[in-house]
């Protein structure tokens, strides 16, 4: 391993999106691209994020590098067969990192390398090492430090990649393994720059374009998720297919995992859920809301469903109160449901009336 790492970084990884990150472990890629300088020289672990790649962002790629690998004679380039998610998948080493002009014009490296500088600043990458049974594990933003256990699994299944067309970097000073860095290598004229881009074939331009659309997908929907949020809107417009079926698969996650807990009696307090909170709370949550909805159904309803309230006393003020509600109340109904001139049926009489017509009926 070349140099020592810099700062607080003891295993340093990096996530990258698929399919550069398997490109790299294998070899065919030299250049990590990045809008800011490798804080680190010397070993690099590559981890593949979870996003699955489509099929013409795979073929755009390897295209690219069929194009600039055949511009140094080498037309045979075995690719990947497949590109495994929310793996780490082998390391690297970090040589140095270079602007993007520098590297273009750097007549030391071939010029197949020369070709991959698209991005502000180029991590020169050397001796890649590939997993022979990728780690699954979690990814973050930026350059992290690899747990300790899961470092020292990988390190003893590393197997040595041949690449293409293998690349040492030269350092400007042997013994300073930071030496290869932005400033280091003198830009070429603008002239001989703009010449050899003239000297392009037809598929290389259009191949170094379509690398180029494939690599800004992923800035251009972080861009559009900050332009929703600055204008208030709660909902991304740019939403991909593989996007939407992450959070109908996280709902469904959810109401099956709501599902089970309500088949058990018992909760395990150890359990978090994915918003953080203890299973407690959902429970909390969930039985408020079946009585709040079971005493709405009942208000809907009627009071025909509900408990019996208890009685007040007979003889009383509440008493004498509810006779006169009830009275009152029977009234208004009455006078709704029967036509007016006409006479009431035995079935619709007040109790009243019947009372005294039975009485006067009865014979000694």
């Amino acid at each position: 391993m070349r140099g020592n790492n810099s700062g607080n970084y003891k295993n340093p990884c990096l996530t990258m999106h698929q399919p550069w990150a398997s490109l790299l472990v294998h070899g065919i890629k030299r250049i990590e691209g990045r809008s800011w300088p490798a804080p680190i020289r010397g070993r690099l672990w590559i981890h593949a994020a979870s996003k699955v790649p489509d099929e013409s962002t795979i073929k755009a790629m390897e295209c690219f590098y069929k194009e600039i690998y055949a511009v140094n004679g080498i037309t045979d380039i075995k690719f990947p067969e497949h590109y495994p998610t929310s793996r780490l998948l082998g390391c690297v080493e970090v040589a140095g990192c270079l602007r993007q002009e520098e590297l273009a014009c750097w007549e030391t490296v071939p010029e197949s390398v020369r070709l991959e500088a698209q991005t502000n600043y180029c991590w020169l990458c050397e001796h890649p090492q590939k997993l022979l049974i990728p780690f699954e594990m979690r990814g973050y933003q930026g350059v992290y430090n690899l747990e300790k256990k899961i470092y020292e699994a990988a390190v003893r299944g590393l197997s040595p990649v041949t690449s293409p067309l293998p690349v040492k970097f030269p350092l400007p000073d042997p013994h300073d393994s930071f030496s290869l860095q932005p400033g280091c290598i003198s830009v070429s004229s603008p002239n001989l720059k703009a010449s050899s881009e003239a000297d392009r074939s037809s598929t290389l331009t259009l191949a170094i374009a379509g690398a180029q659309e494939a690599a800004l997908q992923f800035s251009k929907k972080d861009q559009n998720s900050r332009i929703s949020v600055k204008n208030n809107i709660p909902y991304k417009t740019n939403t991909s297919y593989e996007e939407t079926k992450t959070v109908k698969s996280y709902n469904l996650r959810s109401e099956s995992r709501s599902r089970d807990k309500d088949k058990t009696s018992s909760t395990n307090f150890s359990e978090i859920f994915d918003d953080g909170t203890l299973p407690l709370h959902h429970e909390d949550k969930r039985s408020y809301s079946q009585y709040e909805g079971s005493s709405r159904y009942n208000q809907y309803r009627g009071a025909d469903e509900r408990q019996p309230l208890p009685q007040p006393a007979k003889g009383s003020m509440a008493s004498k109160k509810e006779e006169k509600s009830r009275a009152v109340r029977y009234e208004g109904s009455s006078r709704q449901i029967q036509s007016p001139g006409a006479a009431l049926s035995p079935s619709t009489q007040p109790p009243s009336k019947i009372f005294a017509a039975a009485v006067r009926g009865l014979k000694p």
